[in-house]
């Protein structure tokens, strides 16, 4: 099983001294140092207008990553794919792809803040629609020999191909998915998956069940099931003390960020969101206590290795670890990056 690194760029917070560019090139910073210690991945998310994080362009932070580091693997986590036009963004991976030498893992999803559609005059309530449609085409434009066409509810163009081409054939590509929808067009674009275990414990019941119906679905649709892949939060305690720390901090970032993002008001949610309002509910009431192994890693290395194997033995690829969540100092970050990967990785 390999490990990343992950980071949504949480800076939401009430009286927040961090300033957000500082916070960009903390970020760029602990992505290259990545590189160094010998992660297998880079995964920086997009989210604008400082509504819950606030890197933006993750391509040009990647692009940037990319020409400092050698061997780390480069992806979004995710690009909000009906925030764009999808010939647009097969352009600017292709041609990341081929700076960075075939370095690029794709992943998309349709995101879940209303509030980052509206200024981009970006239709929010029909945005899985959108989503399957866009994914399709970015797809279709990397595979394709020459010229393709497109004629869809949400977009339609002729003759179009684009360059440079990509140095992959195929670009491994991820659906980010929190619900059957998802998974479903995962596999039948067969697509890799990457999933919250929050998410999947709340909704399926568990990573084993969620690796079980998307293997079963790819069963459906005659595709080979990818990669799957999940995200984890995570934070070393050596005492009870330090564990206090690391669990208020994560419930701030619950409260403070993800909250105020999700659709969990069922008078707006779209239907295709519903299932957010059951995670906010959870969300809301949640404790320090109530902090296990279906959201967060904290501990000891012996005890995030022991979560680890349960999710290596439900079937899964690669760990995506969020390490700078919650205002957590840089400093501390990168210690916990190279801990991790002497104290925890070499037992995989």
């Amino acid at each position: 099983m390999k490990f990343g690194y992950f980071t949504l760029s949480d800076n939401a917070y009430r009286n927040n001294p961090r300033p957000p560019n500082q916070f960009v090139n903390d970020i760029v910073d602990e992505a290259i140092y990545a590189d160094e210690i010998g992660m297998h991945s880079a995964w920086i998310g997009e989210h604008h207008f400082s509504t819950l994080g606030v890197l933006s362009c993750p391509d040009l932070a990647l692009a940037y990553i990319a020409a400092r580091t050698k061997n780390i693997r480069l992806a979004p986590a995710v690009t909000v794919l009906p925030l764009h036009h999808p010939i647009r963004v097969a352009e600017q991976w292709a041609s990341l792809d081929l700076l960075s030498g075939g370095r690029v893992d794709f992943a998309a999803g349709r995101g879940y803040d209303r509030r980052e559609y509206e200024p981009l005059g970006a239709d929010f309530d029909d945005n899985q629609s959108v989503f399957e449609e866009g994914m399709e085409i970015v797809r279709r434009l990397w595979d394709a020999t020459g010229p393709i066409s497109f004629k869809g509810k949400h977009y339609s163009f002729d003759d179009v191909a684009i360059t440079p081409r990509p140095l992959q054939s195929p670009v491994p590509a991820y659906v980010a998915s929190f619900s059957s929808p998802s998974i479903e067009l995962a596999a039948r674009l067969g697509c890799g998956l990457i999933v919250a275990p929050f998410a999947a414990a709340l909704s399926y019941g568990g990573l084993k069940q969620v690796a079980d119906l998307y293997k079963a679905t790819c069963a459906k649709y005659g595709t080979k099931p990818g990669r799957l892949m999940c995200s984890y939060f995570i934070h070393f305690a050596d005492n009870p003390e330090q564990e206090a720390a690391a669990r208020a901090r994560q419930i701030r970032y619950y409260k403070e960020c993800v909250i105020p993002a999700f659709p969990g008001d069922p008078a707006t949610a779209p239907p295709s969101y519903r299932y957010f309002i059951g995670i906010v509910k959870r969300l809301q009431t949640v404790r320090p206590e109530d902090l296990g192994e279906n959201s967060v890693l904290i501990g000891s290395p012996a005890r995030i290795a022991e979560v680890l194997g349960k999710v290596r033995d439900a079937g899964f690829d690669e760990v995506i670890l969020y390490f700078n969540v919650g205002l957590k100092p840089h400093a501390q970050v990168k210690d916990e990056m190279a801990r991790f990967m002497t104290e925890v990785a070499p037992g995989f």
